[in-house]
């Protein structure tokens, strides 16, 4: 892929000026869109994807050769690739890049990009940056989730359409226990709710708040919903990914845009649209329009003042589903070290101990 020979050009992004290099690099060919169209998305619906990033560690997900056949993200496993993720700030990175320093479940720490402004958006964009992926913590205080993120991820022989059916049972959980959340699309085949909640609470807290939330509904409804961590184990329904809520992992921002080749982004919902949408309904050409006209429904989620609930409930529930239960802690994600109270972390096919 030849570079671009086209000249930069510069973007006024409230108050800031940014560089756009290579503005005519195809960054979608099914799509005819290019760099300079992505920057300029972001900046149309800037309110929201701000709103979303803001004073947030957020790491970069990379696409600086943009999304085309046969392009590969690299992996922990696998470090080649077309693109890649980008957790500490760049160098070179402008003065108005602010950051955030976060721990790794490895005791590791990075100084993460957390937005301030518009700008530093339209920059990262600039780097070839497609999904943002902000942690649910603000700047001032990384260990404390600010958000509970409840991903409805359709599994093989279920879709968009199953995860919809489920999402309105969420809702109804959720208001037992005194939370409101909001959904989006994930920009793929999934849907996202994010719930703001104080700040009182550590990652393990807020991820074991979810596991209770996600088996109740698991319970309520056990013919469309699972828990199971196993993809072995877990069929035909809607997994509840409650390890979306363990430290360092993220789930795509809104309006972020996923790397397919329709170009769809992440659309925040009203409750009433969800079962009448499609993720192919919101994308980078058609959401600027639907900006404009709803304006940011993710709004209630942003910044220091936004209304925040609680999650002792669900942590009692918790404590009800292991004395009654037997129900405790389910596995982490493989690169965690061993975590207190987590049971065998072996695939169950390749458990030789567990009971046949």
């Amino acid at each position: 892929m030849s570079p671009s020979k086209t000249p930069a050009v510069e973007l006024e992004v409230r108050g800031r000026t940014v560089r756009v290099s290579s503005p005519d690099k195809i960054y979608f060919a099914e799509r005819g869109l290019t760099k300079l169209d992505v920057v300029q998305y972001f900046v149309s619906v800037g309110d929201g994807i701000l709103g979303a990033l803001l004073d947030r560690p957020t790491t970069l997900e990379r696409w600086p050769k943009g999304v085309f056949e046969g392009a590969k993200l690299a992996t922990r496993m696998d470090s080649t690739g077309d693109a890649f993720y980008q957790k500490r700030v760049p160098q070179g990175a402008p003065e108005y890049v602010k950051t955030a320093r976060i721990a790794f479940p490895s005791g590791r720490t990075a100084d993460e990009v957390a937005p301030s402004e518009l700008a530093v958006v339209a920059w990262a964009a600039n780097l070839g940056t497609l999904t943002f992926h902000p942690w649910p913590v603000l700047g001032d205080d990384v260990e404390s989730p600010d958000q509970l993120r409840i991903d409805l991820d359709p599994q093989p022989g279920t879709d968009f359409d199953d995860a919809a059916r489920v999402a309105p049972h969420v809702r109804e959980l959720l208001a037992e226990h005194g939370l409101e959340g909001t959904p989006k699309t994930s920009g793929g085949r999934g849907i996202h709710v994010f719930v703001p909640i104080e700040p009182r609470w550590s990652f393990v807290e807020a991820r074991r708040a979810t596991i209770a939330f996600g088996r109740e509904l698991e319970r309520r409804m056990p013919a469309q919903v699972t828990m199971k961590w196993w993809k072995e184990e877990r069929g035909q329904k809607i997994f509840v990914d409650y390890n979306q809520m363990a430290r360092d992992r993220t789930i795509a921002s809104a309006y972020s845009i996923r790397t397919n080749p329709r170009a769809t982004v992440s659309a925040p919902l009203r409750w009433d649209e969800v079962a009448d949408v499609h993720p192919n309904d919101f994308d980078v050409t058609t959401m600027p329009a639907r900006f404009a006209e709803v304006g940011d429904l993710f709004a209630a989620l942003v910044g220091h003042a936004a209304p925040r609930g609680s999650i002792e409930s669900l942590l009692e529930l918790a404590e009800r589903q292991e004395l009654e239960e037997g129900q405790g802690d389910l596995p982490y994600p493989p690169e965690y070290p061993k975590m207190p109270g987590e049971p065998k972390r072996v695939q169950p096919s390749k458990d030789r101990d567990r009971p046949r």
